[in-house]
């Protein structure tokens, strides 16, 4: 007996295997290239029905499945995310990366897992949404970017936003890719079978035509709306990079000099006078409430533009800790109403495990010693109930859901973005707002540092905006709301029925698998097989 007939079957193996990893790879790099500042949203469905298709196109074990899973976690997120480690080093940027992907490598399971069950790119979409949530919790509070929905803004999902958020905009696009996958398969191994085709073409279909259906709910500024003038100042800073606040004065003369350039506009007639002023997150690192100099400029620039301006600062503690806050100051009372920032952002702005991970890396003690706020988001400033989320807080769905539980009219999202560069950070962080715009039904602006500066219509259209690194003020009309959209009022509830959706799938399938191991011998037996049931990924189907 020759070797040949297993060398064979050993390469054939070993290219099959090739083959299906790089496809998982690049099913990955589709989902990071649907992400802006490219408008390609469509390449997240044709990403995920790439890797679904990998996963089910050959009979695996979970393992493999979960090995598929995470290459394609890979080939997405370590693109996404080279922005984290931009001033740092490689190491922090491709720990996250290589830490994240192992959510894609438990999807990665979970479709072979299910992949057996009547309708199931159904629960398969499911399972995308519990390992979003799961990704978007743990550890250390969870690390939301990337969430499918954040890559939508300009795309057919986003109206769905109004209905269930976030996770519902993400569940679409999973349910699109996942029967787009199931149509391929189906048109491939039993084009001819009329029943095979119902739960594949309806599966594809569900996302759009829900979507289609929840754009008459999608708040558009109209005439009768009430409106209030608002204004973002991007003061820019000296440079870039974790030591751009270095000149922490010259930061916030930015700021005041371009509300003073701003105030000069209003007094001259070329720009309207704004109700309220919104700074960017860190737009004072001198805290004004210990440092007279800088309460003074504030003042000036709030006397001289006539409103309340939303003032980013760090504020010292008693203890040496600190606060990431915004504060309402007005040119007559001073400090008022603040906002301290609440989700804190991991080995950033405080280092989890402080003693451990300084041994890996010399930039670990330049992580904060912050501290986080309590409150419900919202701050009143010229009369305006504004929720406030800053910069990373803007990620997590349960942010601005308080401030619209506590009444805001008007959403503001203050970021610093000086400390990742020229990256995509800034633009995946607008798409975040202007899904949050649609999700609420409320205006958002965001003030940044260096950019980008926005002002979202409810609709999430982008009205205006500022280019990268050059000082500027955005002025405009937008209108003020109290009345809540379905999403704001259902919360959290459509998530978490996906989620145990997913659970009770994955729960149903391990039964049944147990059972068709108990009877498969009788039914080999007896040659007995029925047809499968519509919408399986069944071995049959292949």
């Amino acid at each position: 007996m020759t070797g040949r007939p297993f060398a064979a079957v050993t390469a054939r193996t070993v290219r099959g295997v090739a083959l299906r990893a790089s496809a998982a790879v690049v099913a990955g790099l589709l989902l990071f290239a649907s992400f802006p500042p490219r408008p390609l949203w469509f390449l997240a469905p044709v990403g995920l029905a790439l890797l679904i298709g990998v996963l089910v196109a050959v009979p695996m074990r979970r393992r493999a499945g979960f090995g598929y899973g995470y290459l394609a976690g890979l080939g997405f997120l370590v693109p996404l995310l080279p922005w984290i480690g931009v001033y740092v080093g490689p190491l922090p940027w491709l720990a996250l990366a290589a830490a994240e992907a192992v959510f894609v490598g438990l999807f990665g399971a979970l479709v072979v897992h299910l992949r057996s069950l009547p309708v199931a790119p159904l629960w398969i979409a499911a399972a995308w949404s519990l390992t979003e949530w799961l990704r978007s919790s743990v550890p250390f509070g969870g690390f939301p970017w990337g969430r499918l929905a954040f890559g939508q803004p300009d795309g057919w999902f986003v109206s769905l936003a109004v209905v269930g958020g976030a996770p519902l905009v993400s569940f679409a696009v999973a349910a699109t890719g996942a029967g787009l996958a199931a149509v391929v398969l189906t048109a491939y191994h039993r084009p001819r079978a009329a029943r095979a085709w119902t739960v594949p073409v309806a599966v594809s279909l569900l996302g759009p035509l829900l979507a289609a259906a929840a754009w008459p709910l999608v708040r558009t500024p109209t005439e009768e709306s009430s409106t209030v003038t608002v204004a973002a100042i991007q003061g820019s800073v000296p440079r870039l990079g974790l030591d751009f606040n270095a000149q922490r004065k010259a930061v916030l003369d930015n700021h005041v000099a371009r509300t003073l350039e701003l105030a000069d506009d209003v007094a001259a007639g070329r720009a309207p006078a704004p109700d309220v002023v919104i700074w960017p997150e860190n737009a004072s690192d001198i805290d004004p409430l210990r440092n007279a100099d800088a309460a003074r400029d504030i003042t000036a620039a709030a006397a001289a533009i006539a409103a309340p301006i939303l003032v980013g600062a760090v504020l010292i503690n008693g203890d040496g800790t600190t606060t990431n806050s915004v504060i309402v100051w007005d040119a007559q009372t001073g400090p008022g109403e603040r906002h301290d920032k609440k989700i804190i952002q991991p080995f950033g702005e405080y280092l989890p495990w402080r003693s451990f991970f300084r041994l890996f890396s010399e930039y670990a003690d330049r992580a904060g010693y912050f501290v986080p706020g309590d409150g419900d988001g919202t701050v009143t400033a010229g009369g305006i109930d504004i929720g406030v989320a800053t910069c990373y807080e803007v990620a997590f769905d349960r942010a601005f859901r308080d401030s619209i539980d506590a009444g805001a009219q008007l959403l503001a999202v203050p970021t610093n973005n000086a400390t990742f560069g020229d990256t995509e950070m800034t633009y995946q962080q607008l798409a975040m707002s202007r899904l949050r715009a649609v999700e609420h039904g409320r205006a958002v602006v965001v003030a940044a540092t260096s950019g980008v500066s926005a002002i979202v219509a409810p609709d999430g259209r982008v009205q205006q905006s500022t280019p990268l690194f050059v000082p500027d003020a955005l002025v405009a009309q937008v209108p003020v709301r109290a009345d809540v959209t379905l999403a704001s009022r259902l919360g959290a509830a459509p998530e978490l029925l996906l989620c145990a959706a997913a659970v009770a799938a994955a729960g149903l399938a391990l039964v049944r698998g147990r059972r068709e191991k108990a009877g498969a011998a009788a039914r080999t037996s007896t040659g007995a097989a029925g047809a499968p049931a519509g919408g399986r990924f069944d071995k049959e189907d292949l």
